[in-house]
Parts: structure tokens; C-alpha cells; sequence
């Protein structure tokens, strides 16, 4: 055996007995600045002096020095890692914290909010009642016909029609600089008789009588078609609907 090749044995029974000695030992030459520091927060953690959850505590406070330098928005980082020390401060020790993540880790961390992109944009679902004290830019209220607005089952006197009018007031002045009020046709409904109709007409809701109908823009979707061109000539064959029903039922 050659001098080199027992020196290079020696070597590595040192690193064996000294890992962190190893570790310095083999620093990598970009990383020559901060190794130092970062073998000396891991020899701390490894000794344990620090205990749970000080141990995490010194990891963070050695890692919140280069989130500047790391990410363009530093803030919310460290934000999220001082919600981490308190959810750690949960657990009686390391080894519990890291299992629980491992088998329940979190979605997503979050951000500091901005506008939000198309894709993420949402619509909000609420009841007239729920909605007062609130504003949105834009409001679709729903089925403005009598039945719903007002209620067929507030129409008993005039006490509880002006409430419902007072409804729709609330209704209407959520909207800060968009109202749509949806005044569908019909309502497809279950249960009816064998040779009945699958739908009922509605009637718009009478707090907007014609008389109002000028101060609205009224639109039909979809666009109804002119029935006159819909509906191609007949020349050829006529049918006598009389005499066939005379031969069925005579």
C-alpha cells in the first residue's frame, strides 16, 4: 500500500468519526461564502441544545437572510414560515411535525393578493337577504316574475307585497355599475298530466310595470327568430284537419 492510497484511508476514517468535518472539508466553491454558516446552523440542530421547536426557529432565522436575494417577493415567504414555527409549536417533537407533513401536506402557501387573473375571476351566489350591506359591480338578480319577486306565498296582504318590493329594492342597489334583471319566459316543470304542457309561462314581476319598462334596456336571449321566415312556404300538400278528426271520433 502506497503513501497516497493510506492517506486517502486516513481521510476517510476522519470524515467517518467527524461528519461535519467532512461537510467543511467539502464546500462547495461557490458556496464558499455562506458554508460556514450553514454547517454551523446544521451542527446546531444536530446537537440538540436548541430542543422543539427552537430547532426550526434557528433553521428559519439562518434561512431568512437570503430570501432577498432568493425571490423577487420576500415578504410573504417569511410570512409563511413564521405560520410555520407556529403550527410546529403544535407538535412535542420533530419527528411528529415531519410525519405529519409528509402525510398531509399543505395545498398551496399563499400570496399577497392582487387583481385577479380571467381564469381565476369567481361569481358569488346569495340570497337577497344575505346580500344587504353588501356591493358588487355587477348583480344578476334571478326570476324576476311574480311568483318569486314578489313571493306567492307573500302576497297575502299589502303588508308583506311592499316588503317584497322592498326586496327587490335591496336587490337592485347592490349593483354598483351593472344590474341585469332576468325576467325568464317559462319554468319547465314535473308532475304534470299526461297531455299537459312540460312548462309554465311567467309573468314579469308587476313592481315593474310597463310604465317603467322605458328605463331599461331589454334584451332577449336567445334572439327570437321572425317566424315568417322560420317557416318555408307550404304549396304542395294541404291537410283537411276537420275530416280526419271526424274519422277518428266519428
Amino acid at each position: 500500500m502506497g503513501p497516497s492510497s493510506a492517506q486517502r484511508i486516513l481521510d476517510e476514517i476522519a470524515e467517518a468519526a467527524d461528519p461535519l468535518g467532512a461537510l467543511l472539508h467539502a464546500r462547495p466553491p461557490r458556496a464558499r461564502e455562506h458554508w460556514n454558516g450553514f454547517i454551523e446552523m446544521v451542527g446546531g440542530v444536530g446537537d440538540g441544545e436548541a430542543r422543539w421547536p427552537g430547532e426550526l426557529e434557528r433553521v428559519r432565522l439562518w434561512y431568512e437572510r437570503y430570501l432577498v436575494r432568493l425571490y423577487d417577493d420576500p415578504l410573504p415567504r417569511r410570512a409563511d414560515l413564521r405560520q410555520l414555527k407556529q403550527i410546529a409549536a403544535g407538535y412535542r417533537s420533530r419527528r411528529h411535525f415531519l410525519t405529519e407533513l409528509t402525510l398531509d401536506p399543505p395545498d398551496a402557501t399563499s400570496d399577497e393578493a392582487g387583481v385577479p387573473l380571467l381564469d381565476e375571476d369567481y361569481l358569488i351566489l346569495s340570497t337577497i337577504h344575505s346580500a344587504k350591506g353588501q356591493e358588487w359591480r355587477s348583480v344578476f338578480v334571478l326570476n324576476v316574475v311574480d311568483g318569486c319577486i314578489p313571493s306567492d306565498l307573500a302576497t297575502g296582504t299589502a303588508a308583506d307585497i311592499e316588503e317584497e318590493r322592498r326586496l327587490l329594492y335591496v336587490a337592485a342597489t347592490r349593483a354598483r355599475d351593472d344590474l341585469r334583471l332576468i325576467v325568464p319566459q317559462r319554468f319547465f316543470t314535473h308532475g304534470q298530466s299526461t297531455y299537459g304542457d312540460r312548462h309554465v309561462y311567467a309573468g314579469r314581476s308587476r313592481f315593474i310595470p310597463e310604465a317603467l319598462l322605458g328605463l331599461f334596456e331589454c334584451t332577449a336571449w336567445p334572439a327570437a327568430a321572425d317566424v315568417g321566415d322560420a317557416l318555408p312556404p307550404r304549396d304542395g300538400l294541404r291537410l283537411d284537419v276537420g275530416a280526419r278528426m271526424r274519422r277518428m271520433w266519428g
